[in-house]
């Protein structure tokens, strides 16, 4: 279905048998909810940047399979072959987009489930398949849960660490809002707790080339909410923070390592160093489901490299073409921020600080809190 000018923010829209993705391609032109069917369906809307964010990618693979087996008209095969199925079917899902940690863990948290499922209640596979589709919808309900709370940590802290917590300007890179998670948002939620508690001067989004993410999605947002807000090019971050207009940085998170350093959208690593070198404090705020403990470092992330045409062409390479034909093009998704640069990272069960030897300790923190 398709409406012009409706600002619904609401990217994932489902009931039981039926998922609709808003195509955030088209915003804020356009409104256009896709109709998801099955896991191939999902694959493409993931893959295309249909849906995008990571914890909203990983609820939307997690649905796309709950709609595909809840409409099955019958599975031949036992409760073992349906387990094979889930699995095979999240495995297809995970390779959709590889760098964001989120879809990844939801992909090895319901295979858990349905292990479960097996070997404990499941005589048949309608069972196995009630038992995903169960665990499925209870990731959409967390995940707003948990983005509420990532707000209300990072305004504590924002405003604990800036020099006048009743007046903050924050600038914030890429779309982390209601379009890139089940709702509320994990960076831009924060900028919204602010907002609400009526202590945010001025919330800052770049354009976050060459997708757009900030100029389409994060001002779209920050408009409809009705929050002060400015959209600045990406290259005009420096000169924003040297003019002293910036309180704070803070951004998402595609992965984060255990030491730590962060994948995010490309470009968050420039805003660091900018940050650093301007001594405003830059924050990561992301989910415990977006930290990878499997990984030592930002060195071993790996990061997707998208196709020529978002750099070659306009409207993030849906438009005509503006680059000179024959140039070559490297166009990396993501960055990797250095820990060193961070100076706290925001999640639903609390802020991980660094300690006396000026290091976070991801590991730690996160046995503790689970």
């Amino acid at each position: 279905m398709s409406s012009e000018g409706d600002t619904t923010l609401k990217s994932i829209c489902y009931k039981p048998g039926s998922l609709q993705l808003l195509d955030q391609r088209k915003l804020p032109l356009e409104t256009t909810y896709l109709e998801i069917r099955d896991t191939a369906d999902g694959w493409k809307a993931i893959q295309e940047m249909v849906v995008r964010g990571a914890p909203a990618i990983a609820i939307a693979a997690a649905l796309s399979l709950a709609v595909e087996v809840f409409n099955f008209n019958g599975f031949d095969g036992s409760s073992t072959d349906a387990v094979a199925f889930l699995d095979n079917k999240l495995d297809y899902l995970v390779s959709s987009r590889p760098t964001a940690v989120n879809l990844a863990d939801a992909a090895v948290k319901l295979k858990q489930v349905i292990k479960n499922a097996l070997a404990t209640t499941a005589i048949e596979p309608k069972s196995i398949f009630k038992a995903y589709i169960e665990a499925a919808e209870n990731m959409l309900e967390d995940d707003v849960a948990s983005n509420k709370a990532i707000g209300n940590f990072g305004s504590s802290l924002l405003r604990q660490q800036a020099q006048n917590p009743d007046k903050l300007s924050v600038l914030t890179h890429c779309n982390t809002g209601s379009l890139a998670t089940a709702g509320y948002g994990t960076a831009l939620g924060v900028i919204r707790a602010l907002h609400t508690q009526g202590v945010l001067e001025r919330a800052y989004c770049t354009e976050t080339r060459p997708f757009n993410q900030g100029s389409r999605l994060t001002a779209f947002e920050l408009v409809h909410e009705k929050i002060p807000a400015t959209l600045i090019a990406d290259s005009a971050a420096a000169a924003l923070m040297k003019d002293g207009r910036v309180d704070g940085v803070i951004v998402g998170a595609d992965r984060v390592a255990s030491n730590g350093d962060t994948a995010n959208k490309i470009g968050t690593y420039s805003l660091a160093l900018c940050a650093k070198h301007h001594g405003i404090p830059f924050y990561v705020a992301a989910p415990l489901t977006s930290v990878d403990l499997s990984l030592s470092s930002g060195k071993e992330i790996v990061i997707e490299e998208r196709t020529a045409k978002e750099l070659l062409n306009t409207h993030g390479g849906l438009g005509e073409r503006i680059a000179a034909p024959g140039i070559s093009v490297w166009n990396p998704a993501f960055d990797v921020t250095p820990a060193e640069l961070i100076a706290g990272i925001i999640t639903e069960k609390g802020i991980i600080t660094k300690n006396d030897n000026d290091a976070f300790d991801i590991s730690s923190f996160a046995k503790k809190m689970t």
